[in-house]
């Protein structure tokens, strides 16, 4: 997990996102963002998200626990 935080906070360009913070409390958190989780998790995790995927997450670690539950289905 803690690699994903460390490309997470690459791709909102802030020094560190925790597993308990709010992704949305972010101002650098926008679509632009999203897309490019979703191009990171495709290619570093194999998981194919869609922006609604988004929708039902809010922090970091929820983010997490959905990728790993999508890489078990």
């Amino acid at each position: 997990m803690n690699e994903f935080l460390k490309k997470l906070a690459e791709i909102i360009e802030v020094s560190d996102v925790k597993e308990t913070d709010d992704l949305k409390a972010f101002p650098q958190w926008d679509s632009l963002a999203v897309l490019s989780v979703i191009a990171m998790l495709d290619a570093e995790q194999g998981v194919n998200l869609l922006a609604p995927d988004f929708q039902q997450v809010g922090t970091a670690g929820e983010l997490w626990r959905l990728v790993q539950s999508k890489k078990q289905s």
